[in-house]
């Protein structure tokens, strides 16, 4: 079995966290995991799996590495990535998916294709789960997992079950959208539906011939992505013929339409975690029903939940709110309002703000930076660079830098020169000139960088070498 995770997302609903550039898979929960990481672990505890597959963007690639790199991990797993050049949902990802493991492993290898965005409490009963859904994929079914729910939810899009297939396996009757709360109630007396997970198994061959039956144009036009593409891991799809593919989900394309779709009807503790108030619930309530992640002081306060990644956040005097403060962003909403704070972020990118993308750390291949501070001519930032990674080579036209080493060992070159700088050492780069910052170390790099200049924008770099990871990085600055 491979397990393939699918990993990205515009990160609207849970906002200042979850942003363009970093979204809800990367958000790091109280025990420090975060949801990709989860996703991870949950992939490599199904017997069977030596292989994890992530399909992601390119703006989420080097993120996702970085959680993977800090995931302890069992002997002999491999990691392999897809990177796809631009969003096209999921029935063009786990096509892509799909043709990766018919390459290597034959049309009949059973894939297990899961969210990086949903958390299971369960995971015994998870395993149950996958294995009754694999023994159904290996007889040709696309194999679906339902969860039982337990409240009339109007959010989520129920699957109805019908004849039974085998223990715990379901002919699926139909799907069916999102409904109003006197439906979602019937739905619940009924005993026959359950909310539609968005996990999947099934076979290579049998996904791709389905797709290729249900939606030709999906499928012709994921294979000439495929064809055109490097066959090697990371596999950085073709972009060209990647703006062809239709948009569309895999519920869409193939599951509505087949007459070969199963169901498992299951119970191992599944979220998706859509808002903040589902988010909250992952906190224990104190005494007066408050839930806080990080530092935070209340007084007279009632129902609220309020998350801080740095400062004291404090509140007197609040009821049945959400509290959520970042470095350069805060979001306050009563309770009952937070599936609005997609609104708030439709504003943002409608006036261009950075906020609805980034946050003030970016991932880099080499690590990230942080921004500290900024003015007129002048820009302070964090870098920190992992062990044995590097920069580019490169210069900037209309900015000087000035780099100050708090801890680690630095090598940097400088025009001809090759330098090592150590704690509280230092250098100039004058504009116009040549650089590039290394650690040949064994801990991180952290470094202070000051940029001076008329023009500090990101695309003020010229690239005097090229790697495989310019590919992605083209455009963003360094």
């Amino acid at each position: 079995m491979v397990a393939v995770i699918l990993s990205g997302g515009a990160g609207t609903r849970l906002w200042p966290v979850s942003r363009e550039l970093y979204p809800k898979p990367f958000m790091r929960l109280p025990d420090g995991q975060s949801l990709l990481q989860k996703a991870l672990l949950r992939a490599v505890s199904i017997p069977g799996v030596r292989e994890v597959l992530t399909v992601t963007g390119q703006e989420h690639y080097f993120s996702t590495k970085n959680e993977y790199a800090a995931t302890e991990l069992p002997e002999g797993l491999e990691l392999s990535y897809v990177v796809e050049p631009l969003r096209r949902n999921t029935a063009p990802a786990i096509a892509l998916a799909a043709l990766h493991t018919a390459q290597r492993h034959g049309p009949e290898a059973v894939m297990l294709v899961l969210s990086s965005d949903q958390l299971v409490d369960n995971l015994a009963a998870f395993v149950q789960a996958v294995q009754q859904a694999e023994g159904a994929a290996r007889q040709g079914y696309l194999v679906t997992f339902g969860i039982r729910p337990t409240y009339p939810a109007t959010g989520f899009g129920y699957i109805q079950q019908g004849e039974a297939l085998g223990e715990g396996v379901f002919r699926v009757e139909r799907f069916v959208e999102k409904p109003d709360l006197e439906t979602a109630r019937g739905y619940l007396d009924q005993g026959t539906f359950s909310w539609n997970a968005g996990i999947f198994c099934f076979q290579a061959g049998a996904y791709l011939e389905a797709l290729k039956t249900l939606s030709p144009e999906v499928y012709e036009a994921v294979l000439r992505c495929w064809e055109s593409s490097p066959k090697s891991s990371p596999s950085y799809i073709d972009a060209a013929s990647f703006k062809a593919v239709p948009n569309i989900s895999v519920d869409y394309a193939v599951m509505e339409k087949s007459d070969r779709v199963a169901v498992v009807p299951a119970a191992f503790g599944w979220s998706d975690l859509g808002s903040w108030d589902a988010t909250a619930e992952l906190v224990p309530p104190d005494a007066q029903g408050n839930r806080i992640f990080g530092d935070v002081v209340l007084v007279d306060a009632h129902d609220t939940f309020v998350q801080s990644e740095g400062r004291v956040v404090a509140a007197i005097g609040v009821e049945k709110l959400v509290i959520v403060d970042t470095p350069d962003a805060l979001l306050v909403a009563r309770r009952d309002r937070v599936q609005d704070v997609k609104k708030v972020v439709e504003q943002l990118q409608a006036k261009q703000h950075q906020a609805a993308n980034r946050h003030r750390t970016v991932q880099r291949p080499w690590g990230s930076y942080t921004l500290l501070e900024e003015g007129p001519n002048f820009t302070i930032r964090r870098l920190v660079v992992r062990p044995g990674q590097s920069q580019l080579l490169q210069l900037h036209h209309h900015r000087s830098e000035h780099w100050v080493v708090v801890s680690g060992t630095a090598r940097v070159v400088r025009g001809e020169q090759e330098l090592w700088l150590r704690t509280n050492e230092s250098i100039n780069i004058p504009a116009a000139t040549p650089h590039r910052l290394s650690n040949p170390g064994l801990i991180d790099l952290v470094i202070i960088e000051v940029q001076s200049g008329e023009y500090l924008g990101e695309d003020d770099v010229v690239r005097l070498e090229t790697s495989e990871e310019l590919l992605l990085e083209s455009g963003r600055g360094d």
